[in-house]
């Protein structure tokens, strides 16, 4: 299941991907034609609230959908009039990003002493979020080191406190991809990360949420690409604090809420790392991949 949240002819709405990912289908006007057992949710974050309720009622509902005719319940991803937007449009809360969780990020970002003994957190503001196709703000009158990080994001599904690493998946719904793109000089001048990581439109997101049931037990790849070069590839194999690791850290005095977002940190390859560095400029543009996730791209302005 890969659910998105998109806009067509200006409403905006949530649904799913077919199989070939070709189509978007309409949940809330196969939830409404079908009759259903929940709360028609208005929003991806109230879909998530519903959990299981939900993810059961999906099921039957595709069941439902089999026996009828998919074009009128859905659009075709690539029509003119949908845009997908990203999945969780407005966070209830800061995203939580995990930083220097890539050893080679954390070196290239100073050396071997950089890298972390213990979870290093950081946050960036709900007004940063974009969806897949937007424009990142190039935001020239503050900032002349805008750099990319592509990242893998999680995105909780239940209220979890105190979570022990070997349930820590059960407390995810699902992934996205996350780009925390960073002005660097402000991150350097406040010494501290939040200003230079939350300007406006700094966090594309998307293109939509992969249900945790279709990448259980996948060994997740993730490049980065700027203008068809690739620039950052590896793997959450690699991650210096796993993601059962990073959860448990995260929610021993802090509750962690459906809906939460998580991103778990960036390889090696972001431009501040290259001699000289290869920051960000106007007209690039930026990929993100995961096979299982799908694609985010977006263009600076």
């Amino acid at each position: 299941m890969r659910f998105v949240t998109f806009e067509y002819k200006g409403e905006q709405r949530i649904g799913m991907l077919n199989e070939d990912q070709t189509r978007v289908i309409d949940l809330e006007k196969v939830f409404n034609e079908k009759g259903n057992n929940v709360n028609i949710p208005s929003s991806l974050l109230e879909a998530i609230d519903q959990g299981e309720t939900f993810i059961h009622e999906v099921t039957v509902s595709m069941d439902w959908l089999e026996a009828r005719n998919i074009e009128n319940y859905s659009f075709f991803l690539n029509e003119p009039e949908l845009k997908l937007l990203a999945p969780i449009p407005r966070p209830r809360k800061n995203i939580f990003c995990v930083g220097k969780n890539y050893a080679a990020h954390a070196i290239e970002m100073g050396s071997v002493a950089d890298i972390p003994e213990h979870l290093l957190m950081f946050t960036k503001a709900p007004t940063t979020v974009i969806g897949t196709e937007e424009t990142v703000l190039n935001h020239a009158h503050i900032t002349s080191q805008l750099d990319y990080e592509g990242e893998i994001a999680i995105i909780i599904g239940k209220k979890g406190t105190a979570i022990k690493e070997e349930e820590a998946f059960d407390y995810i719904f699902g992934y996205t991809l996350l780009n925390d793109i960073t002005a660097r000089d402000l991150q350097k001048k406040h010494k501290q990360f939040f200003l230079g990581k939350s300007l406006d439109t700094t966090c594309p997101m998307g293109p939509w949420i992969t249900h945790t049931s279709l990448v259980k037990d996948s060994v997740l790849e993730i490049e980065t690409k700027v203008n068809g070069e690739l620039r950052q590839k590896g793997s959450i194999e690699q991650m210096i604090f796993s993601i059962p690791t990073i959860l448990s850290v995260i929610s021993q005095g802090m509750t962690l809420e459906p809906g939460d977002i998580i991103a778990t940190g960036t390889p090696s390859g972001v431009g501040s790392g290259f001699k000289p560095p290869k920051y960000l400029k106007s007209g690039d543009q930026i990929e993100v991949r995961v096979d299982e996730l799908g694609v985010l791209k977006n263009t600076i302005q």
